[in-house]
């Protein structure tokens, strides 16, 4: 079973689509992960990580209606396997193959279930999933900002896209759970707030906080409030489908994974615009507002913050969230993860992966050369002055995972050999899910 508290990191493994979909922005091609993926995986160790937020590249992976390519997944996924590293399986971060389209597709949710059903069957061992990664930000990046995929701007689009890439999320969990009873969900969700900057601004603010709750309300089967019913009717949403996100949720299989960065605060002018404000409120007052209206498990499933000229400003933010976790945690919300998002440098997220600049931002744990950075260092010394602490305080917040190595289908797929082990090297093929 899994020791206790979720310390976690994470590769990113982004994949939207600019410039009408002629750019694919696959951060892992970018950052080196195809080239250096064993590696990574022996500093996610080497930090004292034990799990991992990690996808397949689903533009690579899933070419076609019932098609797959397994040749990358398979090589990764069994050496996380070997490792004994739990992998919160990112199946779906921010885009979609070609021949899908885009989030606009009606047929996104339902082909997207085949593929994560397949994906089930082919890695057994696998429990932990987000299979579509932060909905709400990816159908306003996609359909209302109109900077990635789609490229849309107005309100109809978002609305289709959040319902599609919501009814995809559900319906993939169902899947899932199809082949793994036990499975576990981590909704990986941007947690956001708006404040207005004079009275004027107040109802835009209102409109925008109301807004943030959408994707999680959907998949969560909560009833959202009056002006959001609206609002989703107005902009294309049907009372049966709406009925359907009420009467088909797995909320009992989730943990609500929230993201906080120093850009998740926004100021809304009279306008209705609207521009970062830094930290406000701050994670701790954030999660209390969407604890309370879920009542979930939390897990704090991202944040980062830059490597600055003096060397420790990303050390200082680390410590802050930590504090910040810590904070809720004692004021009674079960949180039972935190994560430093990604393991290594990113690449023009500071851009929002709207232009291919090629900047690298020092974001990670590890530079784009494999070098610990000094927010890494601090991070390993955390886990290890933190690991034995929270689960002896809080042994009934343990989270039921079961590691790898310990799942029953261990015995169907034996683990191949190390190099220099008894027995040679035999390895065992996993099933053809075509």
């Amino acid at each position: 079973m899994f020791p206790g508290f979720i310390f976690a990191t994470g590769i990113e493994n982004s994949i939207p689509t600019i410039q009408n979909g002629r750019v694919r922005m696959d951060e892992m091609e970018k950052c080196g992960h195809y080239a250096y993926w064993r590696k990574d995986f022996e500093l996610v160790r080497e930090l004292g990580v034990r799990a991992l937020r990690y996808g397949a590249p689903l533009h690579r992976t899933w070419i076609g209606p019932a098609k797959y390519d397994w040749s990358f997944a398979d090589e990764a996924f069994e050496e996380l396997r070997r490792l004994n590293i739990v992998a919160i399986a990112d199946l779906c971060h921010f885009g979609v193959p070609d021949w899908i389209g885009n989030f606009q597709n009606p047929d996104f949710p339902a082909q997207f279930a085949q593929y994560a059903r397949a994906f089930a069957e082919r890695y057994p061992w696998m429990q932990v999933y987000t299979p579509v990664n932060e909905m709400q930000i990816c159908a306003l990046f996609s359909a209302l900002y109109g900077w990635w995929n789609e490229q849309m701007t107005t309100d109809r689009a978002f609305v289709t896209a959040l319902k599609h890439i919501v009814k995809a999320n559900i319906l993939a969990m169902r899947a899932i759970v199809q082949v793994r009873p036990d499975a576990l969900f981590v909704q990986s969700e941007s947690s956001e707030y708006f404040h207005p900057e004079n009275p004027a601004a107040i109802s835009m603010a209102e409109h925008r906080n109301a807004r943030r709750f959408l994707s999680l309300d959907l998949n969560y089967g909560r009833r959202v409030d009056s002006e959001m019913y609206e609002y989703l009717l107005d902009n294309g949403m049907t009372r049966e489908e709406y009925h359907f996100f009420l009467n088909n949720n797995l909320k009992h299989h989730c943990i609500m994974g929230n993201d906080y960065y120093v850009t998740n605060e926004h100021h809304v002018s009279a306008d209705g615009l609207a521009h970062a404000s830094g930290e406000v409120f701050g994670y701790a007052v954030i999660t209390h507002q969407y604890y309370n209206r879920y009542r979930l498990p939390v897990m704090h499933t991202e944040t980062n913050s830059m490597q600055g000229p003096q060397g420790d400003e990303a050390v200082r933010w680390l410590r802050k969230e930590w504090a910040n976790v810590l904070r809720v945690r004692n004021n009674g919300v079960p949180v039972v993860g935190f994560t430093w998002y990604s393991l290594i440098d990113q690449v023009d997220w500071d851009i929002d992966l709207r232009e291919n600049r090629g900047t690298v931002n020092p974001l990670g744990l590890f530079d784009l050369e494999r070098n610990i950075r000094p927010v890494g260092a601090a991070y390993r010394a955390l886990i290890r002055d933190w690991a034995e602490v929270l689960p002896t305080q809080s042994i009934c917040l343990r989270v039921p995972i079961v590691l790898p190595q310990e799942t029953e289908c261990a015995d169907m797929y034996p683990l191949p050999r190390l190099p220099g082990e008894a027995g040679g090297a035999a390895t065992a093929a996993p099933p053809n899910a075509e």
